[in-house]
């Protein structure tokens, strides 16, 4: 059976009322694509401007003791206390271990008994060498009688001599029971406990103390930066704290400037042969020993102000395949222009740039994606290259 004809359109007409219904309602708007032209893009610049801004350099190192002690016992014995607390403070001569001191106290009093001994029998050998005196000047005694009483009376004077020492060295023994502090700083976890067994000059410290205030920064750079930094010292760019010393910051590991501020020595320093490198010293203050011996630190030293210095985002410079600093410039002509710069120090978040830009010159610093040299573009002010709060340091 066939098919009425108005059956097979009513498909087709439907089809067609959705088609038409769409276009109404978009209204004949264009897509996304088809708005857009080939007009030039946007870019963000900078425009760059001389300003005064201080430079400094600033030098990786660590943290040391000023003075570190590792304590021995210096006779042998059994320790009787600990008289200190671990990680405390302490000062130079305190207490720190008694070793049992009975057999040195014994030994001091058997010297000193020797003493007595032989300063008696000096008295008699002086006595009897005076008498042989008179005597032999009227040759009622022999010469030789005479001589034998003279060297008895040197040999009892060297006995003395002898047990004088001996009470000296039974003191000092007795003192040494009393293990104290060589020095003061901060004293750590003690290797032994009360009834250990020591032994005179062993080889493992009883305890370490360290001073730590002031305390020292040992920073490393290069031999030619330091000539460089011997010449800014000599020429005034540094500020002096003292003959052959800088004045010197600390930033520490957290980012944070430390209060207190040290002075770098220049002198007694030698270069390592293996990486052409040196060591300098610094000293800082440390009353609240803030500053722990082997913390990573950084060293800032002040260079002196630059008057027109050219900073540059560092959005705005980017590195071609040779390792050249190059910043994207739009001339006059709203085209980009490559231009080689030499960006010499990191300042914050910009660069400092000291040769290749002009005051008035317009880096892009946002849309480089979008260009290339010698395209046209337009421009849009982003932020203007206001002096930075934050040191320099050497790039």
């Amino acid at each position: 059976m066939q098919t009425p004809p108005s059956l097979l359109f009513k498909p087709l007409a439907a089809a067609l009322f959705s088609t038409l219904v769409l276009a109404a309602c978009s209204g004949g708007q264009q897509t996304p694509a088809a708005g857009q032209g080939g007009g030039a893009p946007t870019v963000g610049i900078v425009t760059v401007q001389p300003q005064a801004v201080e430079l400094t350099t600033e030098l990786p190192g660590r943290t040391s003791p000023y003075l570190i002690a590792e304590v021995r016992p210096q006779v042998t014995g059994i320790v009787k206390k600990r008289a200190f607390r671990e990680g405390s403070e302490v000062k130079a001569g305190e207490l720190l271990y008694q070793i049992d001191p009975a057999t040195y106290q014994a030994a001091q009093d058997s010297a000193k008994a020797s003493l007595a001994r032989a300063e008696a029998n000096l008295y008699t050998a002086r006595l009897k060498a005076e008498r042989y005196a008179d005597l032999a000047r009227i040759n009622a005694v022999s010469k030789q009688a005479n001589d034998d009483t003279i060297a008895a009376l040197k040999q009892a004077e060297a006995d003395v001599a002898a047990a004088r020492a001996a009470v000296d060295k039974a003191r000092i023994d007795l003192e040494f029971t009393r293990v104290s502090a060589p020095i003061p700083g901060r004293i750590g976890r003690s290797a032994v406990t009360p009834g250990a067994l020591v032994t005179a000059n062993q080889e493992g410290a009883l305890a370490t103390v360290q001073q730590l205030d002031p305390i020292y920064v040992d920073v490393t750079q290069s031999s030619t930066e330091l000539l460089a930094l011997k010449r800014n010292l000599a020429g005034g760019k540094l500020q002096r704290a003292g003959a052959d010393a800088a004045k010197v910051q600390l930033v520490l590991e957290d980012g944070s400037v430390y209060p207190a501020e040290g002075k770098l020595e220049f002198s007694e320093v030698s270069v390592d042969t293996s990486t052409g490198s040196v060591t300098l010293r610094a000293v800082f203050p440390n009353p609240k020993n803030e500053l722990l011996p082997g913390m990573y630190v950084r060293a800032r030293f002040a260079q002196g102000i630059r008057q027109d210095a050219v900073l540059v985002p560092h959005a705005g410079v980017s590195r071609d395949a040779r390792g050249n600093a190059v910043a994207m410039v739009v001339n006059g002509e709203s085209k980009v222009e490559a231009r080689m710069v030499k960006a010499e120090r990191s300042l914050s978040d910009k660069w400092v740039v000291s040769e290749g830009l002009v005051a008035g010159d317009r880096v892009i610093v946002e849309g480089l994606q979008k260009v290339r040299a010698g395209a046209q573009v337009q421009v849009q002010d982003v932020v203007a290259a206001a002096p930075a709060a934050a040191p320099a340091k050497a790039n």
